[in-house]
């Protein structure tokens, strides 16, 4: 099978083409190609991979819930990372900055209540900062931001270190010891879901005294814990289970006090219609 990738603009001004002659044989063009297990459609949105990422965990989430009962936490939270994570870690940095983070976010999100028998009564930010999961769009950043570091110090792979280069002012700045990449610049927005466009932009976001780290370890442990805090200190503060319970007993005491009404309404007009 093969796919011409195109925009939805200039894909309507090119010509129809059935297929592609390759040594007498008609490959056809197809709407969407699999490779390496990614969903590519032509015009490069990954619905299509988005859809089936979501599929394979909410399969995986529902068979989940079934034997949570039967699981302890620990035994929940291993079977979640290792069926909905690592679907949701797989090839996550296509869909960086796209609004189909926010599906996958919704996936994460279930499997987060899941695993803490949590029906809707506390923040998902919350649940998360329980399991010290980062949500998806910060752990795209964060494997962009290894890989980068792995990059850096190694050089390899050849492939990659060739796409990034440090910025080196015109003339003597502060920012010149900071150790920070070079951003280009792009005009398309399929240049900025690229490798050469994302990784400086998040490398140059993290502190300094990290992207210094010696080791990569090191690296990891106060990279997790700055995205943490950064994410979860911004959180509003949810409702302590006392404050919950006492919304509810607020709420059913005016579901009985409108229900009282409501008889008294229907007795007062049996009444009158005896009366007359």
């Amino acid at each position: 099978m093969a796919i011409l990738f195109s925009t939805p603009s200039r894909i309507r001004n090119f010509p129809s083409v059935s297929g592609v002659n390759i040594d007498g044989t008609l490959v056809p063009i197809s709407d969407k190609i699999v490779t390496l297990g990614v969903t590519l459609d032509r015009h490069l949105a990954l619905s299509h991979h988005t859809s089936n990422v979501c599929r394979a965990a909410y399969f995986h989430i529902r068979a989940l819930r079934h034997i949570r009962p039967s699981l302890t936490e620990d035994m929940a939270i291993t079977v979640a990372v290792s069926m909905v994570h690592s679907r949701l870690d797989y090839a996550n940095s296509l869909v960086h900055g796209h609004t189909n983070v926010k599906r996958l976010q919704s996936v994460q999100n279930s499997a987060v209540r899941v695993v803490l028998k949590d029906n809707h009564h506390l923040l998902t930010g919350d649940l998360l900062r329980k399991l010290h999961w980062l949500p998806v769009q910060s752990r795209t950043e964060f494997k962009t931001a290894c890989i980068t570091y792995k990059v850096l110090t190694t050089g390899q792979p050849t492939y990659l270190s060739t796409l990034l280069n440090h910025y080196t002012p015109l003339r003597t700045l502060r920012s010149a010891n900071q150790y920070r990449l070079q951003h280009p610049r792009v005009s398309t927005e399929f240049a900025k879901r690229s490798f050469s466009y994302l990784t400086p932009k998040i490398w140059n976001n993290i502190p300094l005294d990290i992207r210094l780290c010696s080791t990569l370890p090191t690296f990891k442990r106060h990279l997790k814990r700055t995205y943490s805090d950064s994410i979860y200190t911004s959180l509003p503060p949810s409702s302590s289970p006392s404050d919950c319970l006492r919304l509810r007993f607020s709420m059913f005491a005016d579901i009985v006090r409108l229900t009282n009404a409501c008889i008294i309404i229907i007795i007062i007009i049996m009444i009158a219609i005896n009366w007359s």
